[in-house]
């Protein structure tokens, strides 16, 4: 039988420990004074794997730490608290600021897709020094997204109000099947199945089986439907901004462009942005690598704009 090619190439494995013992696992190519630090921060069902397609791209001008969310992937999966706290994407972010300074980078860049954007939008509000620039992909601020909740949404975002009820309802139901749960959540949006590796889709099944993995993805959405709001809430009311340089990009065929106006939204968040549609659904880094890579590139790179 073949050896199977892996998904990436060299990149190194390493768990880091934060503050509260949470291990967070990631993946990271060799420093290089040349190259900024970039973290890639994956959504839900996933792990880091689904950036394989664009991670050899972004090597080549970055020095990459990919990390899967805790909860997700080979990172711990704490159980959660009464009130979703330890899930909260204000301790998720600061998860990932613990692991960019493990790996030496005090400032540094964030691409981030769904759940992991989620997080990256809490860790540029939170800690502004330490983001220089921010690309977000497909997902509109979770603030407006729950405020403007319509039946369109709620029909095609499911999961994010059956994932959020009473443990363990959503946990059992979850553990019952995790590859059905995984082909139906990602196979019903605009693609189905067909933009997905097979690789990452046995990564992505591997991890959604293991223990604790069902109970982690819950209490991610309890959290967002909970103390994430309390938090961006408080941000709202005190006229906080993002101020780094933020891209926000989203597929034309996805729902987040059906039911949302997603420039607009992030423009009352951030003072600093830009962004368009791409000719994909919600899956933007593994349908349409290459347009993305197109647009990410030279914004991350401080290029974007520039004249010949």
């Amino acid at each position: 039988m073949p050896t199977e090619i892996p998904l990436f190439s060299g990149l190194t494995a390493r768990a880091i420990t934060t503050d509260e013992g949470v291990q967070i696992h990631t993946l990271s190519s060799a420093p290089s004074a040349e190259r900024p630090p970039l973290l890639l921060l994956h959504g839900h069902p996933q792990t880091h794997a689904l950036w394989h397609k664009v991670a050899p791209r972004l090597a080549e001008h970055f020095t990459l730490v990919l990390a899967d969310l805790r909860g997700y992937g080979d990172s711990s999966k704490p159980v959660g608290e009464a009130d979703h706290a330890n899930y909260s994407k204000r301790v998720m972010a600061r998860d990932m600021l613990r692991v960019m300074h493990a790996f030496g980078h005090t400032k540094f860049s964030v691409l981030a897709h769904d759940r992991g954007a989620r997080v990256a939008h809490r860790l540029a509000a939170d800690h502004g020094d330490a983001v220089e620039r921010l690309v977000l992909l497909d997902i509109a601020p979770t603030l407006a997204m729950y405020e403007q909740t319509s039946e369109a949404f709620a029909r095609a975002y499911w999961h994010w109000f059956f994932l959020i009820q009473p443990a363990p309802l959503p946990e059992r139901l979850l553990e019952a099947d995790p590859a059905a749960y995984l082909r139906d959540v990602m196979g019903s949006r605009s693609a189905g199945l067909a933009p997905f590796d097979p690789r990452a889709m046995a990564a992505y099944t591997h991890a959604l089986k293991s223990p604790g993995t069902a109970h982690g993805l819950c209490e991610d959405y309890r959290a967002a439907a909970s103390i994430d709001l309390e938090h961006d809430r408080a941000d709202r009311d005190a006229g906080r901004r993002l101020a780094m340089p933020l891209m926000v990009l989203w597929g034309i065929d996805g729902v987040v462009h059906r039911c949302f106006k997603p420039l607009a939204e992030w423009r009352r968040v951030a003072a600093d942005v830009c962004g368009e549609t791409l000719p994909c659904g919600h899956y933007v880094a593994e349908e349409v690598p290459e347009a993305l890579l197109a647009k990410a590139l030279p914004f991350l790179t401080g290029t974007h704009g520039a004249t010949a």
